[in-house]
């Protein structure tokens, strides 16, 4: 899989990959990032990228050009890409949204800035338009890392235990049950070596704690 970002700041994206899981999986080449700086894209002679908002309104926007040429160069290069737009206005991304975006071959995360994009680039290019939750960010890089980092846990190798996906939060619209460590006081039966005894248990767990926590999930 090959995830590129669209953003005016890649300092803020690449160091992420630099240690840990996701460091060790590009090494072993599971998976590919590339960052494209769309300033560089732009047409005018300082390389501006922002504009007034057409009617009015506080801030700027990302212009219609630079963007709109970096995202037609690339859609040329990987035409089977999946193109998603990280804004507020978005669907609410989600754990199914996850498993299904690592099955793409080449995902495209576009992160907006300012007071967001001009609309008609999401008209042309966006496949999906999501959001990371009710909230605002200064920009989209944050709420791209988060995508990705959910995305490519779920493709085969990254993690260095594939059964450590069975039994996460949100599958089967349930959170995971609580996790103890082995020291000190906790539940006996999680001491009992009995597995089918330990299974029931973390069911009937993962099902009181998602009515206490989310019962909009339930």
């Amino acid at each position: 899989m090959k995830i590129v970002f669209f953003s005016l700041f890649p300092s803020l994206i690449l160091p992420y990959f630099e240690d840990s899981i996701l460091k060790r999986a590009i090494e072993k080449k599971i998976f590919e990032i590339e960052v494209v700086n769309f300033r560089e894209f732009a047409k005018n002679r300082h390389k501006k990228v922002d504009t007034e908002i057409a009617g009015g309104g506080a801030g700027m926007i990302l212009d219609n050009v630079a963007l709109r040429e970096a995202l037609s160069e690339y859609k040329i290069r990987y035409p089977e890409a999946k193109t998603v737009f990280l804004t507020p206005v978005g669907k609410r991304y989600n754990q199914k949204d996850a498993i299904r975006f690592s099955k793409e071959k080449t995902l495209f995360l576009v992160c907006g800035r300012y007071e967001g994009f001009d609309e008609r680039l999401i008209e042309d290019f966006a496949d999906e338009v999501i959001s990371i939750g009710d909230f605002i960010l200064t920009g989209g890089e944050l709420g791209a890392l988060a995508v990705a980092d959910s995305v490519l846990r779920n493709i085969k190798g990254v993690l260095g235990n594939i059964a450590s996906l069975e039994e996460e939060s949100f599958n089967d619209n349930l959170l995971e049950a609580p996790q103890f460590s082995k020291m000190g006081d906790i539940p006996q039966i999680l001491k009992s070596g009995n597995h089918g005894k330990i299974s029931e248990w973390k069911q009937k767990a993962s099902l009181m704690k998602t009515k206490f926590h989310r019962p909009d999930l339930v």
